[in-house]
């Protein structure tokens, strides 16, 4: 089969938001510069990022020291006691002191060491669910501006239909003025116009909701009066196997890397509620001033110490604990299965219905060909006498059906090329 080319460009006057004035030129990556900067998904994406980030500064935070002052000032009665309420020594003496106390925790048996290693693993994760949004809002905009280039092209063919079934009407009410053809030839021809007329209004509809929805894409509440430029671009024939697309999709598609590293994360959590059993060591020092006080009381104090935590029991919720983050992590797992063969799936979907497209190509151009070849024969005939303006209407609405499908298949099979690579992660 050969090499099919790109639709030749074309002037078209399609209205564009009823606006008179001059138009903005717009090229795809132009396009997709604008839908990344003004699009929402997109600033959501990258806000979920940085707020990863910040949970693993959150996480880390437990590893570095701790550093407080306090001030406190007391009054008491002479000799007064707490008599209930606690089991250490009771005595209040009135006093204001001030001081600074400092604690580091020397060791938890690698249960913080987990935590933090898996909040980073969700920032990556997270990093890879914006670039999954960058992605999905890139794809959106090319299918938009090809589906608007398409429109715009089928309004151009609905021009010409109605501008060529016009001349046929005019060139008839002449002949049956005088007295060459007779009104029912004239009524067949004013038929087909109408019809012609019909199908440019739908298509300068479809047209205007192509506009409307690249509009919106790209960030604008109001429909935009885009002069698109068509890429300079030839339209190659599709990969020969499948399995090798698959293979980079599974390699490159960030919607899996990002369930991998959820993964790593869930791993790390998993371990991190395991090591909720294993003691924890902190260290303590304090030192301070006591300005105001009872004779009793130095005027500076100071301390340090160690203190260990060794769980015991705690009514099981360790354990539990410990069982929700299994759960968790074989759920993070599956999900990771179901999406690759989910995304297996669409990229061999995708692939045979880009052989489909590409082979239809060659037969609508075939079938342009030879409508044009019927009508130019049915207009011979017709304009000798030999044959009804039925069969030469008949051959108009065939030309029109054609070019329409061979427009159409043109831009359907550019559409899926574009699926294709999405579903691959193919770098643009």
């Amino acid at each position: 089969m050969q090499q099919q080319t790109a639709v030749p460009a074309t002037t078209s006057t399609a209205p564009t938001n009823g606006d008179t004035g001059s138009s903005r030129k717009l090229t795809l990556k132009e396009a997709e510069a604008l839908a990344l900067r003004n699009n929402p998904q997109i600033t959501i994406g990258k806000l979920r990022s940085l707020e990863a980030r910040e949970f693993v500064r959150e996480t880390r935070s437990a590893l570095l020291p701790t550093a407080y002052l306090s001030l406190t000032a007391v009054d008491s009665d002479p000799g007064g006691r707490i008599a209930a309420g606690g089991l250490t020594n009771p005595t209040v003496f009135p006093r204001a002191a001030a001081g600074a106390t400092v604690s580091q925790l020397v060791t938890d048996f690698g249960r913080t060491t987990n935590l933090v290693s898996g909040s980073k693993f969700q920032a990556k994760a997270e990093d890879q669910n914006a670039a999954a949004t960058t992605a999905d809002i890139t794809l959106a905009v090319d299918q938009a501006f090809y589906n608007s280039l398409e429109t715009m092209d089928l309004v151009t063919v609905a021009e010409q239909t109605v501008h060529a079934r016009q001349t046929l009407v005019d060139k008839i009410q002449a002949l049956t003025n005088a007295k060459l053809k007779s009104d029912l030839d004239l009524s067949f021809a004013k038929v087909d116009a109408a019809r012609a007329k019909l199908l440019l209004l739908e298509s300068q509809n479809n047209f205007q909701t192509a506009l409307a929805a690249l509009s919106a894409i790209l960030g604008y509440q109001d429909e935009q009066n885009f002069d698109l430029q068509r890429p300079d671009e030839t339209m190659q024939p599709p990969a020969p196997e499948v399995e090798p697309l698959i293979m980079q999709a599974l390699q490159q598609r960030p919607e899996l890397q990002s369930l991998q590293f959820q993964i790593e994360s869930a791993e790390k959590n998993d371990a991190a509620e395991h090591d909720l059993w294993r003691p924890s060591v902190n260290a303590l020092g304090t030192v301070g001033l006591a300005p105001v006080r009872d004779p009793n009381i130095t005027s500076w104090y100071g301390a340090v110490g160690v203190n260990v935590n060794i769980p015991v029991f705690n009514g099981f919720l360790f354990s539990s604990r410990a069982k929700a983050a299994d759960l968790e992590t074989e759920i993070a797992k599956q999900k990771f299965a179901d999406s690759r063969n989910n995304i297996a799936r669409d990229v061999r979907t995708s692939w045979q219905q880009t052989n489909q497209a590409y082979e239809r190509l060659s037969v609508t151009q075939q079938l342009s060909a030879e409508a044009n070849l019927a009508l130019n024969l049915a207009q011979s005939r017709y304009n000798l006498g030999l044959s009804s303006i039925v069969e030469f209407t008949q051959a108009e609405l065939g030309k029109t059906e054609a070019d329409i499908a061979n427009t159409d298949a043109q831009y359907r099979y550019r559409l899926t090329q574009i699926v294709l690579a999405y579903t691959i992660a193919a770098p643009k």
